[in-house]
């Protein structure tokens, strides 16, 4: 015996109701990608340099910053080569921690020497090797932040 489906709809739709015309989806704006401003492409070994000369990191402190080779770091240095992206991004992270650090202890030197001192912040230490990552870099971003307000964890 075979059902009489002709007549059935096909949805959910009630009979009377009409289905819509034309489904829309949200618009979604999709920004294309583009070349990195001058300032970050062009960012050369020379303008490393600059920051670099604020604090007495040593070469070996900088490549393992970075992730590369103290060998790979001369040749940015013979070279005065542009960085890649990603290592300009963890350069002016470094250097706005590098401005907190100075603005908090008026001496490049006083800094570097907290900086390698293992430090206790907020039951775990905190030590120069957490410079290798961002979240080290973080930690100590706001540990700075909170002896410029007081708050010693």
């Amino acid at each position: 015996m075979k059902k009489d489906t002709k007549n059935k709809p096909l949805s959910n739709y009630a009979e009377s109701e009409s289905l819509p015309a034309k489904v829309e989806e949200p618009y979604l704006h999709y920004h294309s990608l583009k070349k990195l401003p001058a300032a970050l492409a062009d960012f050369t070994y020379s303008n490393f340099r600059k920051i670099a000369d604020k604090v007495p990191f040593t070469q070996s402190d900088w490549a393992n910053i970075l992730h590369l080779s103290e060998r790979t770091l001369q040749r940015y240095a013979k070279d005065n080569k542009s960085f890649e992206g990603i290592y300009v991004d963890r350069i002016l992270q470094v250097e706005n921690l590098i401005d907190l650090g100075l603005d908090t202890f008026n001496s490049a030197n006083e800094f570097y020497n907290w900086l390698k001192k293992p430090k206790m912040v907020l039951g775990n230490e905190l030590s120069f090797e957490d410079l290798y990552h961002t979240e080290g870099i973080r930690e100590h971003f706001n540990q700075l932040q909170r002896i410029q307000h007081g708050i010693y964890s």
